[in-house]
């Protein structure tokens, strides 16, 4: 069996580096970025008022109090979106807004909370405070210089870095594409819902699990019919979603037994297999394989099997096809609530639950199948082989949902 880090390794080798496109930045959030991008403009763009008040200079202001309160002439206004022609003087002031350009002869704004005049005279302002210089004043640059780098390939585009780009005189980016990815799952006792079920027969609920995580990766999922048991639907089944497909995830079918057919449709479509058990538990069968190029994940039938293999070994490659530059699922510190214990020879997964507090809890049953814990869960938590973990201990927790 791989360990779980080369087994990573090989899926990421598997994902081919996809294209890429330019799309426009109010559609960009949670892509990333194919090439890097400089700021066209500074922030700010000039200096400007951090408040509404009156642009001053700060040595008029010089001991100024409330109880030795200086008047200075205000001489003309300046609102936002205006170009100031006047140049402020000694004794002198201007009426200004947040955002409006700095006036020349001015080094500090005060705000207009310090300030008060008398009713009928908008031409006398009474400063009831002193100021530094350049206080409330936003420099030119002192944010982002124009020519600054701002984001490099391989980039999440957050919805700050969509407001950054814009703000310095973007307006689309050249993003990695979407995987196309098709969702296969076989098993002669799945049935669709909300179909009748017969005696032995279940519902599949693999391939609608996976469609919202793919999506979550900003991939694009398309469910396929549910194959039956048998090669030669198998190889149709998997022929198609390849031909349609950047890559495919399989579900169901990758053990060893009788009715497992995945591993040779790989290879009657001209695939190759590269590994097909991993020190994981759930999950250790795992198949990575590839058709014509494209890499194909299969993964066990139980649904808790399914995601936790998704999320440690086929999550990455589908970000690394987008070009991302980190896939690692993101991590939370806590504390474990009650003692958690791992006697088996391999790495458990397990599922569990992390509050606001940090406090960690087991889900529930651990047991492959169990879906009811498996949706309880916000996180796993990686416990090495005969591992006991003690109430109050730290651990990290790997977040499913992120």
């Amino acid at each position: 069996m791989l360990s779980l880090e080369e087994a990573v390794e090989r899926s990421l080798a598997a994902a081919p580096l996809l294209g890429s496109e330019t799309v426009p930045l109010a559609g960009a959030g949670d892509r990333f970025a194919a090439s890097a991008l400089k700021a066209v403009v500074s922030l700010p763009g000039f200096d400007n008022s951090a408040m509404d008040g009156y642009a001053v200079r700060s040595a008029d202001l010089n001991g100024t109090t409330t109880e030795s309160p200086v008047e200075l002439s205000c001489i003309g206004v300046i609102p936002a979106g205006a170009h100031p022609v006047d140049t402020v003087g000694e004794g002198t002031c201007m009426r200004i807004f947040t955002g409006s350009p700095i006036p020349r002869g001015v080094d500090a704004v005060i705000m207009q909370e310090d300030c008060s005049s008398t009713p009928g005279d908008d031409y006398t302002v009474r400063c009831n405070d002193s100021i530094k210089p350049w206080e409330n004043i936003r420099l030119k640059g002192e944010d982002v210089r124009e020519g600054d780098p701002l984001i490099t390939a391989g980039t999440r585009i957050t919805a700050g870095t969509i407001g950054l780009l814009v703000a310095t005189g973007h307006h689309s980016v050249e993003v990695g594409l979407r995987p196309k990815v098709g969702l296969v799952a076989t098993g002669s006792e799945l049935v669709e819902p909300p179909g009748e079920l017969q005696p032995g027969e279940i519902y599949e609920s693999n391939r609608a699990m996976l469609a919202s995580l793919v999506s979550k990766a900003n991939g694009l999922p398309t469910p396929y019919p549910i194959v039956p048991d048998t090669l030669k639907a198998t190889v149709a089944a998997l022929g198609r979603a390849f031909a349609e497909n950047d890559a495919v995830l399989t579900s169901g079918g990758v053990s060893v037994g009788d009715h497992d057919h995945v591993r040779p449709a790989i290879e009657r479509l001209g695939g190759s297999l590269d590994f097909w058990k991993v020190a994981v538990k759930p999950g250790k069968p795992f198949v990575l394989g590839q058709v014509g190029g494209k890499p194909v994940f299969g993964m066990p039938g139980n649904p808790v099997s399914a995601i936790v293999t998704y999320l440690l070994m086929v999550r990455p490659a589908l970000l690394k096809m987008q070009g991302a530059a980190e896939w690692r699922l993101a991590k939370r510190p806590g504390r474990l609530a009650d003692e958690l214990v791992n006697k088996g020879d391999r790495r458990h997964f397990v599922r569990v639950t992390i509050d606001d507090l940090g406090l960690v809890r087991s889900a529930g049953g651990q047991r492959s199948h169990m879906l009811g814990s498996l949706a309880k869960a916000n996180g796993l938590v990686d416990l090495p082989p005969g591992t006991r973990l003690a109430k109050g201990d730290p651990v990290d927790v790997l977040l499913i949902d992120d």
